[in-house]
């Protein structure tokens, strides 16, 4: 699943020797995608170590959760799909088990088996007409959460249609940021950044005391921003297509696919997601597409400490009931 920022963190990109303690970046790429993570530590040595704790717990995960892998024992799962359950790691079979709850939270607009999907939808441009109906149908066939059977005694997950897929495209990155931010608190870091190409988890607070803020922009419109909004300790993450889309006869869709009919979302541009951890947030943000405007922030709203800021294709802006924005 594509994101695209449309965030930009302040006093995040330097190191500062105005305050008592530093800022401290690195830029690499994890997970096929970009990662630039942050440290407040005043000592330069410590924090690269810190840095290097959180890649290598990045790309434990990625070995964890990889469908390309065909080592990880998310691979073996896909492989016996429809034939025997496999015995998983608790830390894989937890986190399927809670992207099913969000599956339930959602009423499927997120789903990790989406992987069984048939990629019938190109957004690059060169498809001239719309896939037909029978084909749409068919491309969903093996997609369902409910299929995902959960063993809670041995550790077992197992996928009840032959050819089924799971896949952690829409909730990994935030996970992975969520696990190397657990880790780097563990070890006494008191502030920092994890930016997973636009799935952010933020702690503690900026060297000059004060919280981190984002500037929330609009993507029709991206030189200006309309607002801030402080982040204390939380994630945030926006999911976009203002850029992979597709248009047929008039009417603009979305690379983001119902996993539940097969069709491209529309009528959203943006959908920028906070909440406590980055895991959730991105599921959400992704959900909030298939959703729509309205199903969107009423499920947001009833969700405790999760708020969004949607963009619809009109460029009109909607809010949770609980974000206050700082006018810039």
């Amino acid at each position: 699943m594509v994101k695209k920022i449309l965030i930009l963190l302040f006093a995040m990109t330097f190191t500062t020797t105005m305050f008592s303690q530093q800022m401290h970046r690195r830029t690499l790429k994890l997970m096929g995608t970009r990662f630039d993570i942050s440290v407040v530590e005043n000592d330069s040595l410590k924090a690269s170590y810190y840095i290097e704790l959180a890649v290598h717990e990045i790309s434990r995960i990625e070995k964890l959760i990889s469908s390309w892998d065909n080592n990880s024992q998310t691979s073996l799962i896909n492989r016996n799909a429809g034939i025997k359950p496999v015995k998983v790691d608790s830390e894989l079979f937890n986190l399927i088990k809670r992207s099913i709850s969000i599956s339930k939270l959602t009423d499927g607009a997120f789903d990790i088996s989406y992987a069984s999907m048939d990629k019938i939808w190109k957004f690059d441009g060169s498809m001239k007409s719309m896939p037909t109906e029978n084909k749409i149908k068919a491309s969903v066939s093996k997609v369902g959460y409910q299929n995902i059977i959960l063993n809670e005694e041995n550790y077992t997950v197992f996928l009840k249609l032959k050819g089924m897929k799971i896949g952690f495209g829409a909730i990994g990155k935030g996970y992975a940021a969520d696990k190397a931010k657990e880790l780097l608190i563990s070890k006494g870091v008191i502030a920092g950044i994890m930016n997973a190409s636009g799935d952010m988890n933020t702690w503690g607070k900026q060297p000059n005391g004060d919280y981190w803020k984002v500037a929330i922009t609009n993507p029709l419109n991206k030189k200006n921003a309309f607002g801030l909004l402080p982040i204390k300790s939380r994630a945030v993450v926006t999911s976009g297509n203002y850029e992979k889309y597709a248009t047929f006869n008039g009417k603009r869709y979305s690379h983001i696919i119902n996993p539940k009919t097969g069709y491209p979302s529309s009528g959203i541009i943006s959908a920028t997601v906070f909440a406590p951890k980055a895991e959730l947030a991105d599921a959400l943000a992704t959900s909030i597409f298939v959703m729509g405007v309205k199903v969107g922030i009423n499920r947001i709203d009833q969700i405790p400490k999760v708020d969004c800021i949607i963009i619809d294709e009109n460029g009109d802006i909607h809010k949770s009931k609980h974000i206050n924005i700082e006018k810039i």
